[in-house]
């Protein structure tokens, strides 16, 4: 799928100087464009000093117009939304806009396992990337994780990558297709970005199947409503791998006592749940779309079983950050809506100290309240504004008190849970009012835990 060769004098204008818009850049120059990276805002030092020495001409703080609309074609970045005043400008003289994962892809041979979602991406795509490394295969993973999926494109030779892929990056994607697509779960995120209507945001999310053909794969969640709404009006030409744990599934996988249970025309594969890294009801989903995956690819089961059994879940996600007076701390600062937040309390053993809030995208805590009243017994909230919160929550929490630090957030908990609980960081919301990103709030409480 290489590109003509005699694209030199052509301009390709880069939206946004983050990993993906970087890695695009890299690319770009590579193959022969004339490369122009803008950014709204500032750029990142290690972006900065990357461009540099690349030669890369590009510009921060603010979009040139001209230089811009002279491309014959734009990579954005995920996070710029389509009412951006400089892409109404772009679409308004035809000048296609595309993600980078779009770009990239006509520069690669290899087979693509896209994975989206509403949650559970990150961890699947990570878990799949684990099993197929395991296995054998020569493997990237890219997408919304680590280096760039076109930096890795310029850099390096995979057979496969592994994609996690978010409904920002699949409403610039045209061409692409994805020989193996899973699409987890459809619930309400991000509908600011999609006139707040679920079925925009659900036809977003199954983009992952488009371009496909029968010699291709689309593996869902059989016991996701949403996703079976729209399934019901839609054809999907690459092969169905549906997986429940509600019922018997004839080919795809399902639960039998505890077991996970994989058929793929000749491929068979078993597995008690009890022995599985990742636990809790979701993470079951998690595993066997990872699972249909490794099957679907032909790997062996006992390599299978090993990875599944080994895997150490991402930073920020469910991740034991240690413990104290026999109190666990866990980090789930990348729980940004109120679903992964119902995942993480639903996954919990013991008493809860919750820690919530920040930036609230119009939250509805309507569906946390039964396993708040079940589980958690004080809330403690990290956010500039957390009237929502109390309103919520009154009722059913004794303990609510507020803070505005990871340190202080991670104080107050301490003190309110005993031996025995947990403190989870699992707030529900954006971090922008306090922190730079997830990342960053996810670093500043595991620091805060260290010095209790």
């Amino acid at each position: 799928m290489n590109g003509n060769n005699n694209i030199s004098s052509q301009r390709l204008a880069i939206l946004g100087a983050g990993e993906s818009g970087v890695g695009a850049a890299y690319l770009a120059l590579k193959k022969g464009y004339d490369v122009f990276v803008s950014d709204f805002g500032p750029v990142a030092d290690h972006y900065k000093k990357q461009l540099q020495s690349w030669n890369i001409r590009f510009e921060e703080n603010g979009h040139t117009e001209e230089e811009i609309l002279s491309a014959v074609e734009v990579v954005k970045s995920p996070g710029i939304p389509d009412r951006a005043p400089i892409v109404k400008s772009l679409l308004e003289r035809n000048i296609p806009v595309i993600s980078e994962i779009e770009f990239a892809g006509r520069y690669t041979n290899a087979k693509m396992i896209c994975i989206t979602g509403s949650n559970g991406k990150t961890t699947t795509a990570s878990l799949t990337y684990h099993i197929l490394k395991n296995g054998g295969l020569n493997v990237g993973l890219a997408g919304n994780i680590g280096k760039s999926f076109a930096y890795q494109v310029a850099t390096e030779n995979f057979d496969y990558y592994v994609l996690e892929i978010s409904s920002f990056m699949l409403d610039n994607m045209y061409q692409f297709k994805a020989d193996i697509a899973v699409l987890l779960n459809i619930t309400p995120d991000h509908l600011d970005r999609y006139d707040y209507k679920l079925e925009n945001y659900a036809a977003s999310k199954f983009r992952i199947s488009q371009n496909q053909t029968g010699e291709d794969y689309f593996i869902y969640c059989a016991d996701d409503a949403e996703t079976a709404k729209v399934l019901q009006g839609k054809q999907i030409a690459a092969q169905q791998l549906p997986f429940s744990i509600e019922k018997k599934i004839t080919t795809g996988a399902y639960l039998e006592q505890d077991n996970i249970v994989i058929n793929i025309h000749q491929q068979h594969f078993q597995m008690s749940i009890n022995e599985l890294a990742l636990q809790g009801k979701h993470n079951i989903y998690n595993s066997m779309a990872s699972g249909i995956v490794a099957k679907v690819l032909e790997l062996r089961s006992d390599s299978m079983r090993e990875s599944m059994g080994n895997f150490s879940n991402i930073e920020h996600r469910l991740e034991s950050v240690g413990k104290i007076s026999g109190i666990s701390f866990i980090n789930d600062s990348k729980a940004t809506n109120v679903n992964s937040t119902w995942y993480a309390l639903e996954s919990m053993t013991t008493d809860v100290v919750l820690i919530l809030g920040g930036v609230d995208k119009g939250n509805d805590y309507s569906m946390l309240r039964e396993l708040v009243k079940q589980k958690v017994k004080a809330i403690v909230c990290l956010g500039k504004d957390n009237k929502r919160i109390h309103d919520a929550f009154e009722d059913d929490v004794e303990v609510i008190v507020n803070t505005s630090s990871a340190q202080e957030a991670a104080q107050v908990a301490y003190h309110l849970a005993t031996k025995g609980d947990t403190v989870l960081l699992s707030p529900a919301c954006a971090s922008f009012d306090l922190f730079k990103n997830y990342e960053d709030r996810g670093r500043q409480f595991k620091e805060a835990v260290k010095e209790l």
